[in-house]
């Protein structure tokens, strides 16, 4: 009755004259529509190849020993811990990031973890010329490149309306999007001749936008669909693996972010307000899930786990997600607008203690 139905439609439609793409288009309504049977039938095979697949890569992930990574961000926090975890892993590794000082320490622990050679190169992800040189150095230094791991990040935090010029806070898209775009640019044809592969780090704000972070979401949500799009385009020829993870330890959850100025400052009172009721997870576990995703050729990873659910949520109920974030980052009044209810109630629960690592509890972070 249905597909007699839809034929009297097509043939309405075609009596009337209406261009044939409105006549396509209809078809495709209904049979959209419809889908959600097939979906039905086609998830338990599905899910039988997914659990095959990652069956055999447990039992045989990549072996990366000798093998050559070059990580952005490499200075601190999940770009930190990833050297440490491809450095006990024998692999050898080209670290960047704009604080050559910070990154000598962090290449002399990932010697002492196990890593045969680390090359450091002082280099800006934002710059395009950077990217070609830091590239080229690992190439020239090690004679190859396996694995590169686009981690660096840059977070603002800051209501919309407030920004007095938007064009003072480019610069986190040239962090977080360009930053990305320009070292796959430059390293892509090396990756090709190793059958490498990419990690791109983008954020569990890619799907669930939140308030204050509009750049910083806006960047996040590029990132993810540029490695969609790259993982289609370069088919088997180089993996591709995204991250999407949650609140972590790190110099953003610190409280280091860019201010609606553009300026960069560290405000443990805006993080407060800004993490609020959710768990940070430890940089060292969420770069342990990282380096085995990528080894096993996963295409997603995401610390903690338990966000997956809440992206399903988004995805069927975004109504609800919309009030849990109106009621914890609405502006309290009497206060500038600054604090927000998710603050107020760590602050009176000293739940604080208990969601977030010993490390965010100083504004410390590294200056050279």
């Amino acid at each position: 009755m249905e597909m007699l139905s839809m034929l009297k439609v097509g043939y309405t439609v075609l009596r009337s004259e209406t261009p044939a793409t409105d006549l396509v288009n209809t078809f495709m309504d209904w049979a959209a529509r419809r889908s959600l049977l097939l979906l039905a039938v086609f998830m338990p095979p599905y899910y039988v190849y997914k659990l095959t697949s990652s069956a055999l890569a447990t039992v045989a992930p990549e072996d990366v020993a000798g093998k050559v990574v070059l990580i952005t961000g490499a200075s601190s926090g999940i770009g930190e811990q990833i050297a440490y975890q491809y450095a006990k892993k024998g692999a050898r590794l080209a670290l960047v990031a704009r604080r050559e000082g910070s990154l000598n320490e962090v290449a002399a622990k990932a010697m002492d973890l196990g890593s045969p050679d680390v090359l450091v190169v002082p280099g800006d992800v934002a710059r395009p010329e950077d990217c070609k040189a830091f590239v080229q150095a690992t190439v020239e230094r090690f004679g190859r490149l396996d694995h590169l791991v686009n981690n660096a990040g840059l977070a603002n935090v800051c209501w919309f309306e407030e920004v007095p010029n938007v064009a003072d806070l480019k610069q986190v898209l040239d962090v977080n999007f360009w930053g990305t775009v320009h070292p796959t640019h430059a390293a892509l044809p090396h990756l090709k001749n190793s059958g490498g592969k990419i990690f791109v780090n983008s954020s569990a704000a890619a799907m669930l936008a939140m308030p204050r972070m509009s750049f910083y979401n806006a960047s996040k949500a590029a990132v993810l669909n540029f490695a969609e799009t790259l993982r289609m385009e370069l088919g088997g020829e180089v993996g591709v693996t995204v991250a999407t993870p949650g609140w972590i330890e790190s110099e953003m959850t610190k409280g280091k972010h860019l201010s609606r100025e553009g300026r960069m400052e560290v405000d443990q009172d805006t993080r407060d307000a800004q993490v609020g009721l959710l768990p940070v997870v430890r940089a060292e576990r969420c770069a342990e899930a990282i380096v085995d995703a990528v080894c096993r050729g996963r295409r997603s990873v995401t610390v903690p786990v338990w966000y997956r659910a809440l992206f399903l949520w988004r995805a069927f109920a975004p109504e609800v997600g919309d009030m849990f974030q109106r009621v914890f980052y609405r502006r309290t009044a009497g206060d500038g607008g600054s604090q927000m209810r998710a603050r107020s109630v760590t602050e009176l629960t000293g739940a604080k203690r208990v969601l977030q690592p010993p490390s965010l509890y100083t504004s410390e972070i590294k200056r050279e």
